[in-house]
């Protein structure tokens, strides 16, 4: 009982952490740690999976937010048009097999980590962006992939607010995380009816990862912004490695 304790707290702490610092990680880790360390069903994960991110990520918000590295505007219009579109997309995944959604995902994660790590840091160091036209449209676009993809989060959003909205890559990392804990909302409000969840789990990940983002937005303020940027890159093309060889592996091709 205590040592699967400490494990939760220490797998909390791990998912704070990487929103914390690098704006992205939490549904992707979180559902994994839920369903293969505590024994959860993928269902019961996923609902507890929206709670835990979502609190995470308001924290790790109101962190950036005091360090001035969260773009409110930018956020809101961002996240309000790509949750309508992902409403609208949500139907889309239907017309093919979850795995190979989940190589088409993967593939996604690849590109965008790859031009993360050659293509220049854009120059508007302001914060400003490129415009609200600019925003809504990568909001809509990023929010139609998360629609038929069914994942999303930091792994588009970051990338998104980097390379076409225009953002520092402090800045976009801050202002990702209102915009994940916006889309964890709207899909905790969806899967309301779904079995109970284990509130005692929720409230030792939620504990643990408060910590972790808290950790994680002071140790932004600290790297370098390339340096940051580069490692979000090489993070996203590792797990993509990731999801590829296990689907390969599912599909029997490897």
């Amino acid at each position: 009982m205590i040592e699967q304790l400490l494990i939760n707290l220490l797998l909390g702490f791990g998912i704070g952490l990487s929103l914390g610092l690098l704006g992205g990680g939490g549904s992707i880790l979180t559902v994994p740690a839920l369903v293969y360390v505590v024994g959860q069903t993928p269902q019961a994960a996923v609902t507890a999976s929206l709670m835990i991110v979502g609190a995470n990520s308001m924290m790790g918000a109101f962190m950036h937010r005091s360090q001035g590295t969260l773009n409110w505007r930018v956020a809101l219009i961002f996240g309000g048009s790509g949750m309508a579109a992902a409403y609208l997309a949500a139907g889309w995944s239907a017309l093919l097999q979850p795995t190979t959604l989940m190589i088409l995902f993967a593939l996604l994660m690849l590109i965008v980590g790859l031009f993360m790590v050659f293509r220049p840091q854009p120059s508007n160091e302001d914060g400003h962006g490129r415009g609200w036209l600019v925003t809504v449209a990568s909001g809509l676009g990023v929010g139609i992939l998360t629609g038929f993809l069914g994942v999303g989060g930091g792994f588009l959003i970051v990338p998104a607010l980097v390379m076409l909205v225009g953002l520092p890559i402090r800045q976009a990392i801050g202002t990702s995380l209102v915009v994940i804990a916006m889309n964890s909302l709207a899909g905790f409000l969806g899967h309301l009816h779904d079995p109970a969840i284990d509130l005692q789990v929720v409230t030792v990940f939620v504990a643990a990862g408060l910590t972790g983002a808290l950790t994680g937005a002071r140790l932004a303020r600290l790297v370098h912004p390339e340096y940051l940027r580069k490692a979000f890159a090489l993070f996203v093309i590792a797990l993509a490695l990731v999801l590829l060889a296990d689907n390969f592996h599912k599909m029997g091709w490897i």
